[in-house]
C-alpha cells in the first residue's frame, strides 16, 4: 500500500504537470481527437466498493460517460489523468452528477476494491467516479474494444474517451490535456 505522504506528493506533482500542460494543449499540440464507434463487450467488472457491475449497462446511460485506463500504483501518467477527473468534478460542481467518470484498471491482478477505493479517496473523488477492475481476460476485452490494449501496464499511454448520452460514437482523445481542454472536448461532443 502506498503511504499517504507519497500519494500527496504524487498529487501535487500531477497538478503541477496539468497546469504546465494547459498552455501547450491550448495550442492543440498535446493530444489528438478522433470520433470512433466501438462495440463494448458485455463483461462483469467490480467497482471500488466490491460491487459487480455489467460494463455495457454502465456505459449505456442517460449520462455523459468519460473513460480512462489507469492503475492504482502508477506514478507517471495515471495520477495526472486522475487529477484531471478530480478537477473536472470540482469545476462542474453540481453538474458533475450528469457525468459518469469511469477509470478502468490495467493492473487487475493488484487493483483490488480496497486499493481502488483508497486511490479514489486520495484524489477526493466524488460520487459519479467509479474505478473498475475484473479478471485479466475481461479487462483485456474492454481495452481491445476501445482499441487501447497495452501488453504491459508500463507501456500504457494517456487516453480519454467521451460519449454523450444520445450518441452512439465516442470521442477518443490521445494524449495529456488540462481540465479546460477536456471540458471543451466534452462541449464539442454535446456531452456538457
Amino acid at each position: 500500500m502506498l503511504s499517504a505522504r507519497f500519494l500527496r506528493r504524487l498529487l501535487v506533482a500531477s497538478l503541477v504537470l496539468i497546469s504546465v500542460a494547459g498552455p501547450v494543449q491550448a495550442a492543440g499540440k498535446n493530444y489528438q481527437r478522433s470520433i470512433v464507434k466501438y462495440t463494448m463487450p458485455d463483461v462483469v467488472l467490480v467497482n471500488q466498493n466490491g460491487t459487480k457491475v455489467r460494463f455495457r449497462r454502465l456505459i449505456e446511460t442517460d449520462k455523459t460517460v468519460v473513460v480512462d485506463f489507469i492503475y492504482g500504483t502508477c506514478t507517471t501518467i495515471c495520477p495526472v489523468l486522475s487529477a484531471g477527473f478530480a478537477n473536472l468534478q470540482r469545476k462542474l460542481g453540481a453538474d458533475s452528477r450528469k457525468i459518469h467518470l469511469i477509470s478502468i484498471s490495467i493492473d487487475p491482478e493488484h487493483d483490488t476494491p480496497q486499493v481502488m477505493n483508497e486511490y479514489l479517496k486520495n484524489f477526493r473523488a466524488r460520487p459519479g467516479w467509479d474505478f473498475l477492475s475484473g479478471s485479466r481476460e475481461d479487462i483485456d476485452r474492454v481495452m481491445k474494444a476501445f482499441d487501447a490494449y497495452f501488453p504491459t501496464k508500463m507501456s500504457h499511454r494517456p487516453l480519454d474517451f467521451i460519449k454523450a448520452p444520445s450518441s452512439s460514437v465516442w470521442v477518443r482523445l490521445d494524449g495529456l490535456m488540462g481540465t479546460g481542454d477536456l471540458m471543451s472536448e466534452m462541449k464539442k461532443a454535446g456531452a456538457l
